[in-house]
């Protein structure tokens, strides 16, 4: 029968704890409003001139809720230090338990800030690369292209990449320049191959396949150079040399495209280069 009284008698505790709380209280703000008509009216009486006695009210009017401040912050000191103990171990508790969603939230923030891409763009995150088709607060979703880093033909599986990701590693954007695009490939040679005239095939079959919009894409070049304030790279097709190895010669071919049209000119120019001509050490010794 007994035992049931225990948490009756720790509430009447707790009532009677918070009570003395709010008598302490009570008894600070009259003993504040008394202390502060007391000065106020001495102030009035005393000083003669207004200016300073307006300077005197408004210093006692600030000292008396520095002394209320001070005073309940006493009073209730232990208690505030208790709630302050709750919440900071409820916040704790909740980043711990929110810590992936605080993540990709933050990684949603950094890339809308940062203008890293948009809708319709080819990117690239460490491992995922392909053309954004959705975007939220939590993730990205891409259709991935490859495989690997240098073809341009979408595999046909979406990715879905956590925002979270986007505050930790680079982002490459291939579609910057929107429209259009500076696309480049290499054709590996070896180094007693006829690669001259392989660079000359090349640059010759570039130019027939972007003579139709060359011209336009120079204008949308040109209008990117003075919207952004950017050194935009000349737009004719170019083919460098590279050489990797003591053995071997690396042609850099580099033709502006149309951003969706990538993969089906570098091909077009591969058939056409490969198909009629041959620049094999067998053909030239012939």
């Amino acid at each position: 029968m007994f035992d049931g009284l225990t948490p009756l008698q720790d509430q009447l505790a707790i009532s009677e704890t918070m009570l003395t709380l709010l008598l302490e209280t009570a008894i600070l703000i009259l003993f504040v409003i008394a202390l502060r008509s007391i000065a106020s009216r001495f102030i009035r009486k005393k000083v003669r001139s207004k200016e300073l006695q307006r300077r005197w009210l408004v210093q006692t009017r600030n000292a008396m809720i520095l002394v209320l401040i001070f005073g309940l912050i006493f009073i209730w000191g232990e208690e505030l230090r208790t709630l302050a103990l709750s919440v900071v171990a409820i916040a704790v508790a909740f980043v711990v338990a929110t810590k992936e969603l605080i993540m990709c939230v933050t990684g949603s923030i950094l890339k809308t800030g940062a203008r890293s891409f948009n809708i319709g763009d080819r990117i690239q995150i460490k491992d995922f690369r392909g053309d954004v088709i959705d975007q939220n607060i939590l993730a990205t979703t891409i259709l991935e292209v490859g495989p690997g880093k240098l073809t341009h033909q979408r595999t046909g599986r979406m990715t879905v990449i956590p925002n979270a990701m986007f505050v930790s590693e680079p982002v490459i954007n291939e579609s910057y320049t929107h429209d259009f695009v500076l696309h480049v490939f290499t054709v590996p040679f070896k180094r007693d191959e006829n690669w001259r005239a392989a660079q000359e095939a090349f640059l010759k079959s570039a130019n027939k396949y972007c003579k139709p919009y060359l011209k336009e894409v120079r204008m949308h070049m040109e209008y990117l150079s003075q919207e952004k304030g950017l050194d935009v790279p000349t737009a004719d097709p170019r083919v460098t040399v590279q050489v990797p190895t003591a053995g071997e010669i690396h042609l850099v071919i580099r033709v502006p495209v149309k951003s969706s049209q990538r993969s089906f000119i570098e091909q077009s120019i591969l058939s056409d280069v490969f198909s009629n001509h041959d620049f094999s050490i067998k053909k030239e010794q012939e």
